[in-house]
């Protein structure tokens, strides 16, 4: 005769039954793409700026998050020094370029230092999430700060990301942050849209190509980990210098060859979410 099958107990049943809880949206957003880098001086914050600035080029309603606590870009980039206006209860993005923006630094002084623990990190990523006013966006790019910590838990965890951007240089040594950031995206269950080389050469007045940091590094990556490749982006001394006086490349030179190939990126990404 078969064995009997043993019951299950209630506390056994109970867990099965659990069902795992949604991860919640930023409320007045269609999608959400982080841009990450896991190693820092990549060029990510440039990247993210100049991302968001070529999808609204596309006809997109874009807003930018700087999630980054310890070393916040976009006021910068941006050139935003004002305070966002508040009605108590919410916060109401600062917009620049036609883009809604939320940054640490737009709440406190560019030199002031964020002496924060890891759960004050956290309550200050939900309350741009949750309490900002963010109105009708197609995309909200999340400018992600270097590393696998916190935030980055935050936003895998309770916060409903719909893909993640790797911008890295060629190097070798950033390419090994680059695929820790892999593992744990991967092992959070974000989709990775793909990765991205970022100063990937320069062309000399002699008309060549000049690879400073390594050549062909992060596509090899990219095959490695099965994940898509999205392009190099050249360096150009154009792209630092717009960006430091807070009009980056895209929005005060849209014919620059470095701008055509943010807007073909952007243009995929868009075409992606169709």
């Amino acid at each position: 005769m078969p064995k009997e099958k043993p019951e299950l107990s209630d506390a056994m049943r109970a867990k099965m039954s659990r069902k795992t809880p949604e991860k919640n949206p930023i409320q007045g957003t269609k999608f959400t793409i982080a841009v990450s880098s896991a190693k820092g001086g990549v060029g990510k914050s440039t990247f993210a700026t100049n991302l968001a600035l070529a999808l609204k080029s596309t006809g997109c309603k874009v807003g930018l998050l700087d999630a980054d606590i310890y070393g916040p870009s976009i006021p910068k980039m941006f050139g935003i020094d004002e305070k966002p206006k508040s009605d108590g209860q919410k916060l109401e993005p600062v917009m620049k370029f036609d883009i809604q923006c939320m940054s640490i630094g737009f709440l406190t002084d560019q030199q002031t230092p964020m002496i924060w623990r890891g759960p004050m990190v956290t309550s200050a990523i939900k309350t741009f999430t949750q309490k900002v006013n963010w109105k009708d966006l197609d995309f909200i790019i999340v400018d992600m700060p270097p590393g696998t910590g916190d935030t980055q838990l935050t936003f895998s965890q309770e916060i409903k990301m719909d893909g993640a951007i790797i911008v890295s240089t060629p190097q070798e040594v950033a390419l090994l942050d680059v695929k820790r950031g892999i593992k744990m995206f991967d092992k959070l269950g974000v989709k990775i849209l793909g990765l991205v080389d970022n100063m990937s050469y320069f062309t000399g007045d002699d008309g060549k190509k000049y690879h400073l940091f390594g050549e062909g590094g992060v596509k090899k990556t990219a095959e490695e980990f099965d994940k898509e490749f999205l392009g190099e982006i050249p360096i150009d001394p154009k792209v630092g210098k717009f960006g430091d006086q807070g009009t980056p490349i895209v929005e005060v030179d849209p014919n620059n060859k470095i701008s055509k190939i943010y807007l073909e990126l952007a243009k995929k990404i868009k075409s992606s979410f169709e």
